[in-house]
Order: structure tokens, then sequence, then C-alpha cells
């Protein structure tokens, strides 16, 4: 395959990246994707003719933030570039080979999220937004981990949901209820480093049998937020959770919390997919207000 001429120009002009060979990837509904074969190497680049402005670059950041940890494996970035005028915006990533987990798979993937976790920052959010898949996601930060929740992930997404017309009056009443019971359902707590966005599709196991994580939607928050995600669509291995339990224990009640958390990637699904998200979304809404 070819890729777009504009990115061919900027790789070869911009970043001294010369595809050799070019053959597509499979897999992600957002971006077109591609292995890109050069004379120092194997590459993975994505680009998109319609990227939101900002959207490449927020995951660029996003990645080095979580390299800088060094706790997870994460592919390094090596271009990034937004749309100028016919060329598409684009991702440059080293490019990882994919193998077969083993036992110590999920133990090390728990244990390297337990240690993400322990990386902190004195407030919840970040300093720049990012996205979650295709969707905007707010970082404003704030010192109260309440307050954040409530108006930088629910809120947003409420809105989202009113400009598509499927905000209902009953599942926005039930939502302002929701938020209003917010205070007596969760407390606050540390600010700790999260992927964002961390599902099975989103975790690669490598060639050596070692996990790395990709496509992430960094922000510093509660990380039971975090484990609540890893538990929607499938959840992981029982090996993950015990590894990272063993490694950084949640505090008690995790699991009377841990639907009120799920709630806000399941808005985001409800915005982006609608269908039988919106069911579950009411479903953990009545869990919480009756």
């Amino acid at each position: 395959m070819r890729l777009p001429v504009g990115i061919e120009n900027a790789l070869r002009d911009k970043f001294n990246i010369v595809p050799k060979d070019v053959q597509p990837c499979v897999g992600g509904d957002i971006n077109h994707a591609a292995q890109i074969a050069t004379a120092d190497g194997l590459l993975f680049i994505k680009w998109n003719e319609n990227a939101l402005p900002g959207m490449f670059t927020a995951e660029s950041k996003g990645l080095k933030i979580l390299r800088y940890s060094k706790t997870l494996r994460v592919p390094e970035v090596i271009a990034v570039q937004e749309a100028e005028g016919d060329t598409p915006a684009f991702l440059v990533l080293e490019w990882l080979e994919s193998g077969q987990a083993n036992l110590q798979t999920p133990e090390q993937l728990g244990q390297g999220l337990a240690a993400l976790h322990r990386q902190t920052a004195p407030k919840h959010g970040l300093d720049h937004d990012n996205f979650i898949g295709s969707l905007p996601q707010s970082n404003t930060q704030h010192d109260s981990w309440v307050t954040f929740y409530a108006e930088q992930r629910i809120r947003p997404q409420m809105e989202i949901a009113r400009q598509k017309g499927i905000l209902r009056p009953g599942r926005e009443r039930m939502l302002e209820v929701f938020l209003a019971h917010l205070p007596k359902l969760i407390q606050d707590a540390p600010a700790s480093l999260l992927h964002g966005d961390l599902w099975g599709g989103n975790v690669m196991i490598l060639a050596n049998q070692q996990p790395a994580v990709i496509d992430p939607a960094v922000y510093y928050g509660n990380r039971e937020v975090e484990l609540a995600f890893t538990e929607l669509f499938g959840g992981f291995a029982k090996r993950f959770y015990d590894s990272y339990h063993a490694a950084y224990p949640l505090e008690p009640g995790y699991p009377s919390r841990r639907a009120l958390y799920q709630l806000y990637p399941l808005m985001v699904h409800m915005n982006l997919f609608g269908g039988g998200y919106a069911s579950r979304v009411d479903s953990i809404l009545s869990q919480y207000v009756g």
C-alpha cells in the first residue's frame, strides 16, 4: 500500500523517515494504521483525515508521560504532526512486535500498573486536555477528587449526550441526583497517574512475553476509576488483579464503588456508540439513586 502523498512528503522532509515498504495493520475503529519499513527498521504509523485538532499531539504527550514514569512498557513517539493543508494528521511510533502471553505476563502488568499509580501529583487532572476515543476529555485540575469526577468527567459527558439528543429527561434527573449524592458516595484520594483508557484492547503482549500499553487518555486521578475500567468489557486475568492488590492494596469498600466509577467509561461508550450502553448507564444510576 501507499501512504497519502502528503504524509510521505512530511515524513521525508520533516522527520527524515523514508518508507521502503508499507503494510496495513488491522484493528482500531477510528484511524488508519500501517507498518513502515525503513532502512533503520520498522515503525508504526496511524493517521486520520478527520482527526480532531490536537488529538495525536495529546496522545503523544500521554505516551511520553507514561514512558517517563518507567513503570509500564510504552512505545516511543517518533514523530507527530497535526493536519496541514492536504496532509492528514499522523503519529509515528516505535514498532512493537507482538507475541504470546505466559503466566507471568498478567503479573507483570499488575505490578507495573501498581507502580504507575504510586506516582502522584498535587492535583487531580492534567495541565492539558486530551481525548478518550474520539471524544474530548477535559482535565481542568482540582484539589478535590469528588469535584474533579463530577465536573470534569460526568458533566462533560452529560453535555455531549445532550448535544446528541440522548440525554432523555429521566436520565438527566438521575444523573443530577447522582452528582448531588456523590460527596457521600466517594471520598478524596491521592491523585495517581492513570493510563485513563485501560481495557484489553489497549494492552499488547510483546514478542518477549512482556505487556505493553497503548492509546492512553492520561490524567491524575483516583486509581479506583482505573481498576473499575479494567473490569469492564471482559476484564483482565485473575493473576493481574492478584498481583496489583499485592503490590498496592485498594482501600476497603472498593466493590461498592466500582460501578459508580464505571459510569464514566460507559457514558463515553453511550455517546460514541449508543445502543445498550445507555441502559447500562441507567442501571448503574439506579443502584445509587434508587
